[in-house]
């Protein structure tokens, strides 16, 4: 079996978790013996060469709708679909504020425009000018031949944001568990907390850096910021006192020495379907701290230590209770039970022969 993994333009120049997921999950379907060939949307794709499309990202339509068009090869789609409402509309300084007058699709129908217009990105599909973000997506999942939704949380979402009939399969995200392996006999500092995470206002380091400012906690922030949050990345910078230390984005092996260390990873987002870091550094041995937005408590239940994204306040409470909790085994064993790379290309799998 040959795939075509047709991903958004930017997956490697501005990465993201779902860069991990679609690197991970095609390289774990090749161990299987399924060819599985990473393509970005700005590409030209020889269709007939495939026996499926796998698509990534519902939320950035333009980019699936070109190539959906361009064959009659059947496809799927991990849908991977984030909600900024929130955030757009409450959370945003400056020209976003005017997000909060329009319907979550229009936000993200002017993003993939503005992207486009600043030549950040590349627009496959001309005839989503005119469709527009909604349309688009219906148009989309009529003719998926499934769709593979990260969790049944997010599949609810889905359905309830565009109604329609779509065969799915969960294929819930994944971790490696060869590289992030938790090592007992290194001590655990209950001082250092750690976000691996891209520098932007959806992960809400702002307020994370408020809830530790000048605090006994050192926060490790490791990340660059997104290619449109210069600002919000300086306001960070700027908010940040003497505790709160900015580390540049790395290689996932060199975040291994940095989980093996700290004591709690947070990760406060005004929303995730995962929140791949989350998952890494639980298996690494971190007391997680995470809000309850998006699709998380699927994931983790009653294993992390939950934080309103709003309140430092409430950040640092559960930070605070997460330092002096002890390591979490049982959620250890249940990401390797449940979540790993080989799990999900195994899931991903199931999907292509149920579709084939």
């Amino acid at each position: 079996m040959k795939v075509a993994f047709i991903t958004r333009s930017t997956l490697y120049t501005v990465p993201g978790g779902d860069t991990v997921q679609a690197v991970q999950t095609a390289r774990h379907l090749t161990f299987m013996g399924i060819t599985a060939e990473i393509k970005l949307a700005n590409e030209t794709i020889n269709y007939n060469s495939y026996d499926l499309l796998h698509f990534f990202n519902l939320s950035r339509p333009a980019d699936i709708l070109y190539h959906s068009y361009q064959t009659k090869t059947p496809y799927v789609i991990s849908t991977i679909l984030c909600n900024y409402s929130e955030y757009d509309k409450h959370h945003r300084k400056g020209l976003g504020r005017l997000f909060r007058f329009l319907p979550a699709d229009g936000v993200e129908y002017v993003k993939t425009i503005a992207r486009y217009l600043l030549g950040r990105d590349s627009m496959a599909s001309m005839a989503y000018t005119w469709k527009g973000q909604r349309k688009s997506i219906i148009d989309i999942l009529s003719r998926a031949a499934m769709i593979l939704p990260n969790s049944q949380s997010e599949y609810r979402r889905v359905l309830n944001n565009y109604p329609g009939e779509v065969k799915h399969m969960v294929v819930p995200n994944g971790t490696d568990q060869h590289l992030f392996k938790y090592n007992v006999s290194v001590i655990k500092d209950d001082k250092l907390v750690i976000c691996a995470a891209r520098i932007e206002g959806i992960k809400n380091q702002l307020n994370l850096i408020k809830a530790l400012n000048n605090t006994p906690y050192r926060l490790l922030l490791i990340g660059t910021h997104a290619p449109n949050q210069a600002a919000y990345y300086q306001e960070c910078r700027d908010t940040a006192a003497g505790n709160i230390i900015f580390v540049e984005q790395m290689p996932q092996y060199e975040l291994v020495k940095y989980y093996s260390r700290a004591k709690v990873h947070v990760l406060p987002s005004w929303f995730e379907t995962t929140g791949l870091s989350s998952i890494e550094a639980a298996l690494m041995g971190c007391n997680l701290v995470i809000s309850d937005k998006g699709d998380v408590r699927e994931y983790f239940g009653d294993d992390a230590f939950y934080c309103s994204p709003a309140s430092p306040q409430s950040i640092f409470a559960a930070i605070e209770k997460a330092s002096l909790a002890p390591v979490n085994e049982h959620l250890r064993h249940k990401i390797l039970q449940k979540y790993t790379w080989k799990q999900a290309a195994t899931q991903t799998l199931k999907a292509y022969q149920s579709v084939l």
